[in-house]
C-alpha cells in the first residue's frame, strides 16, 4: 500500500511537472524574446561553401585583443562580435568548417586599412571580407570625401583580386554616453558620423554589399533601455554591446546568402 501511494504520489508529480512545463513554454511564448527591442536569432542558417574564409577589418571595436600569433587557438579571435559570430556559427553549420580571421588595429582609419591592405587583406585571399570603420576617422577630422576615396580603393582592390567576394559593410556608430554625455560634443560627434553613414550607405547600395546599420541598431536598444548598457563610453561596446552587433551582422548576412 505504502509503495502504491508512493508511485502514485512520483506520477503525480511527474503531470505536474510536465503541465507547468508546458505553462512555461506558453507564457515564455508570450514573452518578447528580445526586452531590448532589437530583434535577434531570428534568421535562416547562412549558406557558406566549406572552408570559407571570413576576414574582419577595422578598428579597436573589432580588434578587441586578437592574439597576433595565430597559432594560439586561446586568443586568436579577441572577444568582440567577431569570436561570438564564430561561436555561433561554428555550432550551428560546423559541417562547412568555416576559417575566421579577426584583422581589426586599435586606432585605425579607412586610411590605414588602405596602407596595410595588400598584406592584411587582399594576400589572405578571404570569401567574405567584413569592414567596420570609421569612428578614428571622426576622431582624425577626416571629410566623408576622403573618408569615401579610401573605402572604394579598398573595395576595389578585393573586388579586382576576387570578383566573387561577399562583402558586408557595417555603419559607424555612437551613443550619448561617457565621453560624449556633454550636448556640444554630443552633437558634433553624432554629425560627423552620421555623414560617414550615409558614405557607406552609398557603398552598400553601389557595390551591392550586406550593410549592417549598426546606428540604427544601438539606438533602438539604447531607447529600450539606457545608453550606458551597451556602451560605456559612448565608442566602444560592453559584451552586450558586441551581441547586438554579432546578431544583427548574422541576421543580415543570413538574409543575403541563406541555406536553402
Amino acid at each position: 500500500m505504502i509503495m502504491n501511494d508512493r508511485r502514485n504520489f512520483l506520477k503525480n508529480c511527474a503531470v505536474a511537472a510536465g503541465a507547468a512545463g508546458i505553462s512555461n513554454q506558453s507564457a515564455q511564448a508570450e514573452t518578447p524574446i528580445n526586452p531590448s527591442g532589437v530583434s535577434g536569432y531570428h534568421y535562416l542558417k547562412p549558406s557558406f561553401k566549406k572552408g570559407s574564409r571570413l576576414l574582419f577589418q577595422g578598428d579597436s571595436i573589432t580588434d578587441m585583443k586578437w592574439g597576433r600569433n595565430q597559432k594560439d587557438r586561446n586568443h586568436y579571435l579577441g572577444h568582440s562580435y567577431v569570436y561570438l559570430i564564430a561561436a555561433r556559427l561554428g555550432v550551428e553549420i560546423p559541417g562547412d568548417q568555416l576559417d575566421f580571421y579577426n584583422r581589426g588595429m586599435s586606432g585605425h582609419s579607412v586610411a590605414n586599412l588602405r596602407g596595410r591592405w595588400q598584406k592584411d587583406a587582399l594576400e589572405m585571399k578571404p570569401d567574405l571580407l567584413s569592414i567596420l570603420i570609421g569612428t578614428n576617422d571622426v576622431n582624425q577630422g577626416a571629410t566623408p570625401e576622403a573618408f569615401e576615396s579610401d573605402y572604394r580603393y579598398i573595395l576595389d582592390a578585393s573586388l579586382k583580386t576576387n570578383p566573387e567576394l561577399r562583402l558586408v559593410l557595417l555603419d559607424p556608430f555612437v551613443l550619448r554616453v561617457g565621453r560624449l554625455a556633454d550636448e556640444k560634443a554630443w552633437a558634433e560627434r553624432r554629425a560627423a558620423t552620421d555623414k560617414l553613414r550615409a558614405v557607406v550607405a552609398r557603398l552598400a547600395k553601389d557595390y551591392e554589399t550586406v550593410h549592417v546599420k549598426t546606428q540604427d541598431v544601438f539606438d533602438a536598444a539604447a531607447q529600450a533601455v539606457t545608453p550606458e548598457h551597451w556602451i560605456w563610453d559612448g565608442i566602444h561596446p560592453l559584451p552586450q554591446g558586441h551581441e547586438l552587433i554579432a546578431r544583427n551582422w548574422l541576421q543580415e548576412v543570413s538574409s543575403r546568402w541563406p541555406d536553402q
